[in-house]
């Protein structure tokens, strides 16, 4: 077994503490790699306090991930020593079933392995996350990294960069089309950087006016106040699409309301309580409401390598593992810009 050092949390009312537990023993097709730098997502802290589901403790989060490979199992292909590696929010999954035969890992019909707060494919062994030294992992679930990258920017790609990426290329969201972004967070601003390069004209929609000027710098056209009654009545029926990345409640009425006849509103936040939408929301202009989940390993790795050549990084702010509740706090109130991420070299 792999001595591990880590920050978990030992229940959901305990702050995460420094905790020591055993990785496996590399195995044939396995990639271990000592993590350089992971990315500290909202889910992180939805999971420790169990706001979605029941949680597996002691809990080690963090599934925005890069480091360099230590070892590598005999049957190893594609990673050797030294080279760069990240994983994102899955570690394995059934590997059998018609949607992972599609690419589509992220949606097995038989659960796949988050890479924390869950169970490998034995489905008894808890999975432990980024918020460590080391890991390993099979490496069919293992990216390439660029070398020619802020590897601390990287990281968040790995789950904010993916997540947005995904849903947005699924709906073919490009030239032609208006892109409303509604939130401008760890995930909106991924969402304002791909919406932009891929050609759309891009609206972030916000309750902070505060956050117009960071916007435009990311990229964005324009802003609407949602706040505000005379930005919203003037931006009613204007979308073909709207990216919302809040995970906080909202109502999912007011942002249909923005959206042109056959408007699509894809959701990637995770609001805590469901939401109520009124059936007229979507009658009215025969809308769809739908949802996207990061993106299978294909498409990861298509987004990590889009991202090396168009030179797109998470806009970020490096901390201390000790550092990590404070980081917590601040997250809850829209204090950092826009990703936190922690330096493993302070574990």
């Amino acid at each position: 077994m792999i001595a591990t050092k880590a920050y978990a949390a030992q229940d959901e009312k305990t702050p995460l503490a420094p905790w020591t537990f055993d990785r496996r023993e590399v195995g044939p097709h396995d990639v271990q790699f000592d993590i350089l730098f992971c990315g500290v997502c909202h889910s992180d802290l939805h999971q420790i306090k169990n706001d979605w589901f029941p949680g597996i403790f002691p809990m080690v989060p963090g599934h925005e991930i890069v480091g360099r490979v230590v070892k590598v199992g005999d049957h190893v292909k594609n990673f050797k020593v030294g080279d760069l590696a990240g994983t994102g929010c899955m570690v394995d999954s059934c590997r059998t079933c018609e949607n992972c035969k599609q690419d589509l890992q992220q949606y097995c019909l038989n659960g796949n392995s988050p890479t924390y707060n869950g169970r490998e494919q034995d489905h008894k062994t808890p999975t432990y996350g980024g918020y460590s030294n080391t890991i390993v992992v099979n490496e069919d679930f293992v990216l390439h990294i660029s070398k020619d990258q802020d590897l601390a920017a990287v990281a968040p790609l790995l789950c904010a960069g993916i997540t947005t990426y995904s849903p947005l290329k699924h709906w073919k969201v490009g030239k032609g089309h208006k892109l409303a972004v509604v939130g401008l967070g760890g995930l909106g601003h991924m969402a304002v950087k791909f919406g932009v390069a891929f050609g759309a004209e891009v609206t972030v929609v916000s309750t902070s006016p505060k956050k117009e000027a960071d916007a435009k710098k990311l990229g964005a056209h324009h802003f609407v106040v949602i706040t505000d009654q005379a930005q919203v009545k003037a931006a009613k029926g204007s979308f073909d699409f709207i990216l919302d990345t809040v995970s906080a409640e909202h109502d999912f009425n007011l942002y249909l309301s923005l959206l042109k006849t056959n408007g699509v509103h894809i959701c990637v936040g995770v609001p805590s309580k469901p939401a109520e939408i009124a059936a007229f929301s979507l009658l009215g202009g025969r809308k769809s409401l739908v949802g996207s989940n990061i993106g299978g390993i294909k498409e990861t790795q298509e987004m990590l390598d889009y991202c090396a050549k168009n030179n797109i990084v998470s806009e970020i702010e490096k901390i201390a593992i000790k550092d990590i509740q404070s980081a917590y706090d601040r997250m809850l109130k829209g204090d950092v810009r826009y990703r936190f991420v922690i330096d493993m070299a302070t574990l």
